[in-house]
């Protein structure tokens, strides 16, 4: 898949349909239309080898499972809550509890995307009800950045989005999703969403004909950023509401 003009919007659709699951609680209008569509398999991107067709597997199944009446969306709206709001599973969706020091919110990662997103004409509504560095504002960046990826130079970019940001929480938020939650929707839609991006930053490492850097590359090339921001007081993870996003 060569990455024109036509494919860089097929895959921001991907990365938008993403952070619209991961933003707000599911409906039976949604779940219907979800299998109506086939997702994932109506997915830009799909699977290349066993595991990213187990991710597709895993979600596909769920959204059949959830279409049925038998499952109340009472319990679907309770996941959602334990995961995104609550903090009942202990799986931030947000990066700065994953890499901190002391697993808190609003850290140096927050302040990083601020940058970032502000370098790029975007602004977050409210950080205080919904970071800067949450899973929705990583994937609404992606798909803006994917749909005005024009040059090699674009493609670097959002690599190293991928590569310093997303890409390093979001198998261990994946990953503890799998192990807790009681439904099935929120996990496989984890799993399916760290496949995906893991397969985007191999189809841009072809494009770009550059091997992707190894955990130990990007932790030696982070090293001069460590004190880019001055000092905030630490701020706890405590559950809250989510604000509108862009």
């Amino acid at each position: 898949m060569s990455l024109t003009l036509e494919v860089a919007l097929a895959l921001a659709e991907d990365a938008a349909t993403l952070a619209a699951l991961h933003e707000r609680e599911l409906t039976p209008p949604v779940l219907r239309e979800l299998a109506a569509i086939g997702f994932p398999d109506n997915l830009a991107l799909l699977p290349r080898n066993a595991a990213q067709a187990e991710a597709f597997t895993l979600m596909r199944t769920a959204v059949l499972t959830c279409v049925d009446p038998a499952i109340p969306i009472d319990d679907l709206a309770a996941e959602f809550a334990a995961i995104y709001l609550t903090g009942a599973y202990g799986a931030s969706p947000c990066e700065s509890v994953w890499l901190s020091d002391e697993h808190l919110i609003c850290q140096e990662a927050m302040f990083e995307l601020r940058d970032l997103y502000t370098a790029c004409g975007f602004a977050v509504p409210d950080w205080r009800k919904r970071p800067d560095d949450h899973l929705v504002f990583q994937l609404q960046f992606l798909a803006r950045r994917l749909a005005v990826l024009r040059d090699d130079a674009g493609l670097r970019a959002l690599a190293a989005f991928l590569d310093e940001h997303l890409l390093r929480w979001l198998p261990d938020f994946a990953t503890r999703l799998a192990a807790r939650c009681e439904q099935q929707f929120y996990a496989a839609l984890a799993i399916l969403t760290n496949s995906w991006c893991q397969q985007l930053r191999d189809h841009l490492a072809e494009q770009l004909h550059e091997p992707r850097p190894t955990p130990e590359e990007i932790v030696e090339r982070l090293q001069p950023r460590s004190q880019r921001h001055p000092f905030v007081a630490p701020v706890r993870f405590v559950p809250g509401g989510a604000a509108p996003s862009w």
